[in-house]
């Protein structure tokens, strides 16, 4: 049985849930006002009854009240971890994603969706080169092996994190030794393959993850643009990136739009797009229920039109990567196509989809074309 203040504590997030805040944002706002007496392990707790509650959601009788219902999660995922066979098939394709899903990736599977009722893991990246020494400084962390990518382990610095500690309390994150990043979101920058003394630009660029990861994959040599449509998201990564010191960048405001931030020609675009965010339904299992296929469709659009109006600022061979962490047809394959039917001055080098259950991550969709 669940301690009863944990699950008095995550009912009270629910009912901020239902009131039209996001999970995870609620689960910060509730956690950060109750940090003062509120224990991290019960922190933990909170967070993890209320993302198991999404996870085993069409399994819950609504019937009953919220703490029954967050109890009941909780026994359905002990469960599950002891024994994955003993959630069927046939009940998982039921009730594990929406109906709606079923348009959009067909078949879905079965092997995915057991991935979705697990916890997630919990990925940080390193420094180039420092993933070993790091994971001796860290206990409960070792490096990522990927046997069905072989070509990139050598260039891997990703640990997979088991601990308890508050990793941000860390004197090696204060130092800048690593970033909390997925791994998803780490083989992206290594599809990109920046060189050192290239011109690259992040366009979606959001707070800088992959930012400052492309930087180290250039050892700091070249120069980065990072843009995006959020001035506070840019300022955060302004932040990041002066704790890890990483300097070889600069910043620009660009809403997406055809009048570009720069008149530059790069060797290398990323375009890391806004998305349905599908890949990420382990992480958030709220938004599995929140996600609708207008949201799709729209944010199709949106892909599609970032990506023709970046296309004329590759240089000749530059290479454009288009990565979305979600799964559906309408945001991968369907864009990419699209984007290579338009552009016959671009050849296609790779499309690639990276499933949660193989990597043990976010889901990703990777499309690499090189400019003529």
């Amino acid at each position: 049985m669940a301690d009863s203040k944990i699950i008095n504590n995550a009912a009270r997030v629910l009912k901020l849930v239902q009131a039209g805040t996001p999970a995870d944002q609620a689960l910060r706002e509730s956690l950060t006002q109750d940090r003062h007496y509120t224990a991290p392990a019960e922190r933990r707790g909170i967070s993890r009854a209320v993302f198991t509650y999404y996870r085993w959601l069409r399994w819950l009788d609504p019937k009953d009240s919220p703490q029954k219902q967050l109890e009941a999660a909780l026994v359905l995922q002990e469960r599950f971890n002891k024994d994955p066979a003993a959630i069927k098939a046939e009940a998982l394709s039921a009730r594990a994603v929406p109906e709606w899903l079923k348009a959009e990736m067909d078949p879905i599977p079965v092997d995915w969706l057991r991935q979705l009722q697990r916890e997630p893991a919990l990925w940080i990246r390193a420094k180039q080169g420092q993933a070993v020494s790091l994971a001796a400084k860290l206990s409960h962390s070792r490096p990522a092996s990927l046997p069905q990518l072989p070509a990139l382990n050598p260039q891997l610095s990703a640990l997979s994190y088991s601990g308890l500690t508050d990793l941000y309390r860390t004197k090696e994150f204060q130092a800048g030794e690593f970033e909390i990043q997925d791994l998803a979101s780490q083989l992206v920058s290594l599809a990109c393959a920046p060189q050192p003394g290239e011109t690259w630009w992040d366009a979606c660029a959001g707070e800088g993850g992959k930012t400052m990861h492309l930087s180290d994959l250039m050892q700091g040599k070249g120069m980065l643009w990072a843009s995006d449509r959020s001035v506070r998201r840019l300022a955060k990564l302004k932040d990041r990136a002066a704790r890890a010191q990483v300097f070889n960048y600069r910043t620009a405001v660009w809403e997406g739009g055809e009048k570009l931030p720069t008149k530059t020609k790069f060797d290398g675009v990323l375009v890391d797009a806004p998305c349905s965010g599908v890949g990420t339904w382990q992480r958030n299992p709220h938004a599995r229920w929140t996600t609708q296929p207008k949201d799709v469709s729209e944010l199709a659009l949106v892909q599609t039109s970032l990506l023709n109006h970046i296309a004329p600022s590759l240089k000749p061979g530059g290479r454009l990567v288009y990565s979305v962490c979600t799964l559906t047809r309408a945001e991968t394959t369907a864009v990419a196509d699209a984007f290579t039917a338009a552009h016959p001055e671009f050849e296609t080098v790779s499309a690639q989809t990276l499933w949660p259950h193989e990597l043990n991550a976010n889901g990703m969709f990777i499309a690499v074309w090189r400019r003529k």
